[in-house]
């Protein structure tokens, strides 16, 4: 028969606390709870505390903000909780060695790929931006290196057309926590031997998830169409797919905005327009000529507006979208 574990839970967006969560409701023993110091949010600059803070605090769980862990004051108030393991979820900051040896099972992370692909901190959209049809949660031994450890269980889900960041970061919310849940009850049985269950990685196989950059928002229609289509759907919500269009003839004179792409699909195109060609402009959303096939803007935004269907646009701005010219200048 299986017994509780003791368990310290390190973690910070509204991901991780949907897995401490599930946590909470099992049948363990969250003793402590770590997360980043609280940071200034909204207009006022308030100090405002992560998700898995609130959470915590709510159940009455004690809660440990370390700027990080190189002192020794903050290891050793770690290795006081004497837990059976730790369990890290989206935490943002890295664990030295001392941290990762010090409860009796280790540390296990909570990762949001199919190991080893999409090692490191924007695995979701990377995934969408590459075309996996696949992907899902890993539950990792962690070791010193970025996401190389063993892996325990693996969970999969399809990727969609329709799938965005969002929408796919609300499904493997949805697989972690059970999945995570499977992987204690399995480590909290007397008789575990970790050589008996996990799998090392083929580190041949790895790819590597880097930290998505404002910069690589801006849609270059030099690209396909069903690349620019992956590129939107990965942004959402952060930082979104935008290009930059311009109120005159020249770039160097005119003032130049910026338009967010929400929504798009990829249309069929067989005509020889430069890309970056408005080939349509209607009720159905603004055809704009790439590469291969053409990218239709179905939801856009101005600047200092909100989001709308192109349809609802085009009624106050259609001469911004002239069929013919470019869609980085307004017609």
């Amino acid at each position: 028969m299986a017994t509780p574990l003791n368990i310290i839970f390190a973690g910070t967006p509204d991901f991780a606390a949907q897995h401490l969560a599930a946590l909470i409701h099992a049948k363990h023993n969250v003793i402590a709870v770590y997360c980043p110091p609280d940071k200034p949010a909204g207009r006022g600059k308030r100090l405002t505390a992560c998700a898995t803070k609130l959470l915590a605090l709510e159940h009455n769980i004690i809660v440990e903000q370390p700027i990080n862990f190189k002192s020794e004051e903050d290891q050793q108030q770690l290795a006081q909780y004497n837990a059976d393991i730790m369990v890290v979820v989206a935490y943002g900051l890295l664990l030295p060695e001392v941290v990762l040896s010090a409860p009796r099972l280790g540390c296990i992370n909570v990762h949001g790929s199919i190991l080893p692909k999409w090692r490191g901190a924007a695995p979701i959209q990377r995934s969408l931006e590459a075309g996996d049809k696949k992907t899902g949660v890993t539950i990792m031994q962690m070791d010193k290196g970025l996401d190389t450890g063993d892996m325990i269980l693996k969970t999969e889900c399809d990727i969609e057309i329709t799938d965005t960041s969002a929408s796919l970061y609300e499904k493997l919310a949805n697989l972690g926590p059970t999945a995570l849940v499977e992987t204690l009850t399995l480590m909290a049985l007397p008789n575990y031997q970790a050589s008996d269950h996990n799998i090392a990685q083929d580190n041949e196989l790895a790819t590597y998830a880097k930290k998505l950059d404002k910069a690589e928002a801006e849609l270059n229609w030099q690209l396909s169409a069903t690349e620019l289509h992956r590129k939107v759907r990965a942004y959402i919500p952060w930082p979104v797919s935008q290009f930059t269009f311009t109120e005159s003839e020249t770039e160097s004179e005119g003032k130049q905005h910026r338009l967010r792409v929400w929504q798009a699909s990829v249309q069929e195109y067989q005509g020889n327009a430069v890309p970056g060609t408005i080939i349509k402009a209607d009720k159905e959303g603004i055809d704009v000529a790439t590469t291969d096939g053409c990218l239709r803007l179905e939801v856009i935004q101005l600047p200092g507006k909100k989001a709308l269907a192109v349809k609802d646009i085009l009624n106050g701005r259609s001469d911004w979208f002239v069929v013919g010219s470019p869609i980085n200048k307004l017609g």
